[in-house]
């Protein structure tokens, strides 16, 4: 395993981050013990997860992957082995759906967090997706309402980092950071932290991917000059960049297959961009998925990698793929499909 250190917070964490979201629906409490076993067995110490998951989001299944790590923790206790980052999500179960990142919603959902995970603390706490609505989830514009939209109707940016820094002092939490994230919001919460005296994000968790490189417009500068690490996660677009659904395939018990939700890999560029990386894959005998996977590994702004399996031969592969370095000419040659079909997957 190849290790990075977690912004501010200085821990070594793996490169590669073991990724949850599918254990309560594609995985049972057995298979994610297992995955769990196998990761940290091969070096993987980061683990990211969230209140709402598994996903897709269900409320009678809200919470399942984090007791499923709970009752990890609680069989092996292997808890000081592990950096661990969980999230606060504003779902419409939670909370009557009236989310609102306060001192009194975080410190609920950080409640509900700790005692599913069984667990005394969370290493990286992360606010799942912004309270306003700004162009994430497959958005790519910056709309006329998104403009219009009152924010004073909503939680004050030093409100919500006080109400963290709080928790950093009891010890319930030991850093935060962002997900679903835009330039502007990174900065705006970096800048009232400053101003404060107060601890800001030190990291922000956001899709990135051959599909999806919006990341490097903008807040790649703000994760070198800031010293705030990209999570990056979906780096295989929800399977699609393992080749498995190209010619219109349907893989029995495969994500995109079982769940309607998850499209934004499918669009006719997406489709188009996918065949021409699985082409670069065959010509220098890679595997597709380990070739996504190591172009996202090889990039100096991303701090960890989130992986996500279904199966254990799945997570090996996932993991191995820290060990594939790209050569030039691979890199080129996705340069230039990247160039001709751009982010076909916001």
């Amino acid at each position: 395993m190849k290790y990075t250190t977690l912004p501010q917070l200085g821990d070594k964490v793996s490169k590669i981050c073991l990724g949850t979201m599918t254990w309560g629906q594609q995985s049972s409490e057995a298979q994610a013990h297992e995955q769990m076993d196998f990761a940290l067995e091969q070096g993987v110490n980061f683990w990211d997860t969230a209140e709402m998951y598994p996903s897709p989001p269900a409320k009678d299944k809200q919470g399942d992957t984090e007791r499923f790590m709970g009752t990890w923790f609680a069989k092996n206790k292997r808890r000081d082995e592990v950096v661990l980052a969980s999230k606060i999500s504003p779902m419409s179960f939670l909370r009557e759906g009236k989310t609102r990142f306060n001192a009194k919603h975080i410190a609920e959902a950080l409640d509900g967090n700790l005692k599913r995970l069984q667990t005394d603390y969370i290493d990286v706490y992360q606010l799942h997706w912004p309270e306003r609505e700004a162009n994430f989830f497959s958005v790519r514009g910056y709309t006329e309402p998104m403009a219009q939209q009152d924010l004073s109707n909503l939680t004050p940016f030093l409100e919500t980092i006080e109400a963290l820094n709080a928790e950093i002092e009891k010890g319930r939490i030991r850093a935060w950071g962002l997900s679903n994230e835009t330039t502007w919001g990174v900065m705006r919460y970096l800048w009232e932290a400053e101003k404060n005296g107060l601890k800001g994000p030190i990291s922000v968790q956001n899709p990135y991917n051959l599909l999806n490189r919006l990341y490097e417009v903008g807040l790649a500068e703000v994760a070198h000059r800031e010293n705030v690490g990209l999570l990056a996660y979906s780096p295989l677009g929800f399977g699609v960049l393992s080749g498995k659904y190209l010619d219109g395939k349907e893989p029995e018990g495969a994500r995109l297959t079982l769940y309607d939700r998850f499209q934004r890999y499918t669009n006719e560029e997406a489709k188009w961009a996918t065949a021409q990386y699985a082409r670069i894959a065959k010509d220098a005998g890679l595997d597709m998925a380990q070739m996504a996977l190591a172009f996202v590994n090889s990039r100096h702004f991303v701090t960890s990698n989130i992986i996500g399996a279904t199966s254990i031969e799945q997570l090996k592969s996932n993991i191995d793929s820290i060990n594939l370095e790209l050569s030039t000419d691979v890199l080129e040659a996705i340069d230039a499909i990247h160039n001709e079909q751009p982010n076909p997957s916001p």
